[in-house]
């Protein structure tokens, strides 16, 4: 059985992200330009949306107490926007139903991610939710605008080769992107420390903050 820690690896920033920018390069190159331009757009939106709710808890100790709530997942919100895409680009030849089961595969295994997180005890349940509903959204949405556009010429060479360069990136040290959010949300909010998820409330504690595993 896969471990949890490897699962989770794969949404990684470092796993992600190339694979975001690979989708990129795929529409550009196959010169579908309106694609391209909306899966920026959207999944640029959604990483400032997952971004600006772990800076307001974190600086602030913006969250929901009652929900377990400190930010979205991060892990969850980038494997559901990432993977249905990539499984939609590469099935675009395929029948209208075989592209929707790839879609679905990719949706399933990005909600997979967003478990691993819950079981690695790195998000909450809600937190979990959050970002699959918010990177769905995205996925979704881009595909269904991508529908009523012309298809793209897209290079299988390319795209063979760009999954082969992604391959080794979940054998990689997961970025510090923790570490990142927490600096910029203390310079933003003037504290000298973050809060924190605590037992029963969101407390800004008085101790040395012991960071999480990346978000």
């Amino acid at each position: 059985m896969i471990p949890w820690t490897k699962i989770t690896m794969f949404g990684d920033t470092v796993v992600m992200m190339p694979a975001a920018a690979a989708i990129i390069i795929w529409l550009v190159a196959g010169r579908a330009w309106r694609m391209a331009f909306w899966w920026g757009l959207l999944f640029t939106t959604g990483l400032f949306v997952v971004v600006a709710t772990k800076i307001a808890f974190i600086g602030w100790g913006i969250g929901i107490d009652a929900l377990d709530f400190t930010g979205i997942s991060g892990h969850s919100m980038r494997a559901t926007a990432v993977l249905p895409v990539i499984f939609y680009l590469l099935l675009q030849k395929s029948s209208p139903p075989v592209r929707t089961s790839g879609v679905a595969m990719g949706l399933a295994l990005g909600m997979l991610i967003g478990v691993s997180r819950i079981a690695l005890h790195t998000h909450s349940v809600s937190e979990v939710v959050a970002g699959a509903v918010l990177g769905s959204s995205i996925s979704v949405g881009f595909i269904r605008i991508s529908d009523s556009l012309p298809k793209p010429a897209l290079n299988r060479w390319l795209i063979a080769f760009s999954l082969l360069a992604l391959f080794p990136t979940s054998y990689a040290e997961p970025a510090p992107t923790n570490h990142w959010v927490n600096a910029v949300a203390l310079y933003l909010s003037g504290h000298d420390k973050p809060y924190v998820r605590t037992t029963g409330r969101l407390a800004r504690p008085d101790y040395v903050y012991e960071s999480r595993l990346q978000q």
